[in-house]
């Protein structure tokens, strides 16, 4: 048995990231090559996080109950009833200032293999991978990185400080060497950092916090405030040379 077919039974797919990341480089903004990445290096990493998130009592519940989060995050008239300051506002606002939708996430994936469901996998661990996917916005609610270019970076390591997928640690080390960083690595270490000391967020049960003021829930979770920071955005890499023009 070769390296490539050895490592792709243990869950690494070298070909197939390889391809989605140069695609990446290319075009930051092409979320499908970011599911095609985590789903080809992911490795263990769902099985990982579901075995810890059973650990504590609540998060054992969440691993029987499965709760879908996705028609209350989809639910915009629902959420703009809540409270002024609440995470649940905070949540609606990053959607409507990147002009994005709880559903274009799930599209980004049904584009890509990641979907499909996992050779062995049980139903707690189909159940973590689309929870992660499912709340990646809600984590830019709370940690307060915006859908930028770096915000979106930042937010990976705020990501791989807690859940240690090495699929989101090739990613950041692309995007640095690509020169997509350059301007914000203190913003990407703070991601790091801030990722390391906070509670681990996919134990946490966001249906309970959605209508809780949104400070109140990040000196809960251990986020201290967002940071402030200038965003970078995919058009002006491109103007600036550092991504190639668009065909």
């Amino acid at each position: 048995m070769n390296i490539e077919s050895t490592l792709k039974r243990r869950g690494y797919d070298i070909a197939k990231a390889h391809s989605a990341i140069r695609a990446l480089l290319d075009d930051p903004d092409d979320l499908p090559q970011v599911f095609t990445v985590i789903d080809a290096l992911s490795g263990d990493t769902i099985e990982r996080i579901a075995k810890r998130v059973g650990e504590s009592s609540d998060g054992a519940k969440l691993l029987d109950e499965t709760p879908n989060i996705v028609d209350t995050l989809r639910d915009r008239e629902a959420l703009r009833a809540m409270p002024e300051g609440s995470l649940g506002r905070a949540y609606l606002r990053f959607l409507e200032s990147e002009g994005i939708s709880a559903d274009g996430i799930i599209e980004a994936s049904d584009k890509t293999e990641a979907h499909h469901a996992h050779a062995g996998e049980s139903r707690q661990q189909t159940w973590v991978r689309e929870r992660m996917r499912d709340t990646h916005d809600l984590w830019h609610a709370v940690t307060g990185y915006k859908g930028d270019v770096a915000g979106e970076i930042a937010l990976l390591a705020f990501s791989f400080a807690q859940v240690r997928n090495p699929a989101i640690a090739l990613i950041i080390a692309a995007a640095m060497s690509k020169g997509l960083t350059r301007t914000h690595g203190r913003l990407i270490l703070d991601g790091f950092v801030r990722g390391a000391k906070a509670r681990y967020f996919p134990e946490q049960r966001w249906e309970t916090m959605l209508a809780k003021p949104v400070s109140e829930v990040r000196a809960m979770l251990g986020v201290g405030d967002p940071p402030v920071y200038e965003p970078l955005r995919s058009a002006q890499l491109r103007a600036e040379g550092v991504l190639p023009a668009k065909a």
